[in-house]
């Protein structure tokens, strides 16, 4: 278990940790509005910088997705996965930890007895050696309590409210506007040309859910993530969320979720580096039968983002091995973040 929880280890105790260092301040951009063309310019990437990464995810779309060519995919095949936390959106804080924060201030509010009862007293009073000293059990319990032990309609409407009045630490603009621009893009130009895009996330798949067509035209149905387990209630005729994990979608999870939800290896896959989480989904996107393509964010700019890497490298490392496209922000985007 102690594997599966470690993700709930870092979203909890960084509730305490709003770090203010420069390298993790989220600044308002200051990029050139001619980077809003639209596809009427012809430029299907305008917040991407013309360069090498830029050229390769065209020439890849147009060869897999022409008639007669050796390359072809049928439509069929053409699956498109992408990580949401640091991929599609920014993730300092993670955009689940500030709901579980939300969450326990809602039920404290409703329940101030909660203000005085574990978990939820350590929360109020940012009390980390609680967590620190209890452990996974601990965390299990604040995650069961502020995600469990309601209807999936209860639990949806409270999704729904907190992306109503959320703001984002540091940028101090709804969450909506954390999304990266040229990914949106990238989405938009992928779905142009018969890819079917897919959200694989390790954050709970509720959460995206409530989101994902609005954010990134993303169905619901085509969202994998991290999820609890079910029951059926007869008397409610309601599906009801049980304390404890069903699958935790994140690292060697990926592949397993995609199998699960999907049933077939994506062709086009897009994590970031930070965790090591997504490495797991692009090596499997690279075993497909077709031609395949894989990208790693790497957040190396301090000045518009965020500077973070991995203590041993591992995804950059990983990159180099297997070939796999590196996204420098620094670099090779114009843009990072959408304007609403």
């Amino acid at each position: 278990m102690k594997k599966n929880i470690s993700i709930w280890s870092l979203v909890v105790l960084s509730l305490f940790f709003f770090s203010c260092k420069k390298s993790d301040t989220l600044t308002a951009p200051t990029e050139n509005k001619q980077t809003e063309t639209t596809a009427n310019s012809g430029d299907p990437l305008p917040s991407w910088n013309d360069g090498a990464l830029k050229k390769d995810i065209i020439a890849y779309v147009e060869k897999v997705t022409k008639e007669g060519s050796p390359d072809f995919i049928p439509v069929e095949s053409r699956i498109a996965t992408f990580d949401n936390d640091g991929t599609l959106w920014a993730e300092k804080p993670y955009v689940q930890e500030l709901f579980a924060f939300y969450k326990v201030k809602k039920m404290v509010e409703a329940n101030p007895a909660l203000a005085q009862k574990q978990p939820f007293k350590a929360v109020v009073e940012k009390d980390k050696t609680f967590f620190e000293k209890g452990g996974d059990k601990a965390l299990i319990e604040l995650v069961a309590a502020t995600h469990t032990g309601m209807t999936e309609d209860e639990f949806e409407a409270s999704v729904n409210d907190f992306f109503k009045t959320s703001q984002y630490p540091g940028k101090n603009v709804p969450v909506k506007q954390i999304r990266y621009q040229p990914q949106l893009e990238l989405l938009n130009y992928l779905r142009a040309n018969g890819f079917k895009t897919f959200i694989v996330t390790g954050g709970t798949v509720e959460v995206v859910r409530a989101i994902s067509q609005d954010f990134y035209g993303i169905p619901k149905d085509q969202v994998v993530g991290t999820s609890f387990k079910y029951k059926f209630d007869d008397a409610k005729n309601a599906v009801l969320r049980e304390p404890g994990l069903d699958h935790f979608n994140d690292k060697e999870g990926k592949p397993v979720g995609i199998q699960l939800h999907i049933g077939q290896r994506p062709v086009f896959a897009c994590g970031n580096e930070g965790g090591a989480g997504d490495l797991a989904m692009l090596r499997y996107s690279s075993g497909s039968k077709y031609p395949s393509f894989q990208l790693i964010v790497n957040h190396n700019d301090s000045i518009r983002e965020y500077n973070y890497q991995e203590k041993d490298n591992l995804s950059l490392n990983t990159a180099t091995k297997y070939k796999y496209h590196v996204i420098s922000m620094k670099d090779d985007w114009e843009k990072i973040f959408s304007d609403k």
